[in-house]
């Protein structure tokens, strides 16, 4: 499935030109939020309109971690209502973005209830969390609130915030806006040193990636523009700037139009995966050299030669 297209010379070094695609499963309506768990060596996904995480090893393939994912309520809710993106933080807990629930939830992977990190930013109902991030020095959390998981869409009556924004969980609790003006923020990721906060806009008419620095207390300085894909959706690539995972020399690897762009921290795009379908997300696994893809409805893999950050 797919096949990798070389824009700069230097990709050939990250992905050897013999790259196969692998699809380790399917039939999964819209997979997303992959996250490798170190510890035991597997990897958890969401099917956010199943309300569904599946897990999948090696030896046993595929199997439902939890269910329900990201709604609990009683009713129908939306087309989007589970579970999207999932972190396994620093303290061994699954970190989830619950579209239906809208919060950002905490829960033990092995026994034990949920807790709820954030649902509401000054009172306010939050949107619909899409992906989240741990700071890798000060364990802050970063989240963006898109507001795909709503019934209606940006449209819908239940919102209470008037802002997508991108938001920061401090060590004290709080949730605090942190970017105000993306008009679709979506994937996130810090770069290696934690000093620059990646975000990805999922908007057609401005299919964008950013930048923006982290200041020593935390908060988010002024972005500026990382690289700009909006012609390359207008040439008719499907796919927006969704998910990405940083690898260990910082480059970003995203989904976006086409598949997957691999862009330099420069902004230099270095190559695409093209993927013939939708894809949503993607996480380091293994060693940290292997790449989980989540796309549309399925899950595969691609060996790389470098690893992600923090491996």
């Amino acid at each position: 499935m797919g096949k990798v297209i070389y824009e700069d010379p230097s990709f050939a070094k990250l992905l050897p030109k013999t790259t196969k695609i692998e699809v380790l499963a399917s039939g999964f309506e819209w997979s997303e939020g992959p996250v490798w768990n170190k510890e035991d060596g597997y990897l958890l996904f969401s099917d956010v309109p199943k309300n569904t995480i599946y897990k999948w090893e090696e030896k046993n393939g595929i199997s439902v971690f939890l269910q329900p994912s990201g709604y609990t309520g009683l009713g129908d809710y939306s087309d989007e209502r589970g579970s999207n993106g999932l972190l396994i933080d620093n303290k061994g807990r699954l970190i989830s973005c619950e579209h239906g629930d809208r919060r950002i939830a905490a829960m033990p992977m092995n026994v034990g209830g949920k807790v709820t990190l954030s649902d509401n930013f000054e009172g306010k109902r939050l949107n619909s969390p899409n992906d989240v991030v741990q700071h890798p020095v000060n364990g802050n959390y970063y989240f963006t609130d898109p507001p795909y998981g709503l019934l209606k869409k940006q449209d819908d009556p239940s919102r209470e915030l008037q802002q997508l924004g991108v938001y920061r969980i401090g060590s004290n609790g709080k949730t605090t806006l942190q970017i105000k003006d993306l008009t679709r923020p979506n994937g996130l990721a810090f770069s290696t040193n934690g000093k620059i906060l990646y975000v990805a806009q999922s908007d057609p008419e401005k299919a964008i990636w950013m930048s923006y620095p982290v200041a020593a207390n935390g908060n988010i300085g002024k972005g500026k523009l990382l690289y700009d894909a909006t012609d390359m959706v207008k040439a008719g690539l499907q796919g927006l700037p969704d998910g990405f995972k940083i690898d260990k020399d910082g480059n970003l690897w995203s989904s976006g139009p086409g598949g997957l762009l691999i862009l330099s921290p420069e902004g230099k795009l270095l190559g695409r995966i093209e993927m013939g379908e939708l894809t949503s997300n993607c996480a380091w696994g293994n060693d940290g050299s292997t790449l989980y893809l989540t796309v549309d409805g399925y899950l595969c893999r691609i060996k790389t030669n470098t690893k992600g950050a923090g491996w």
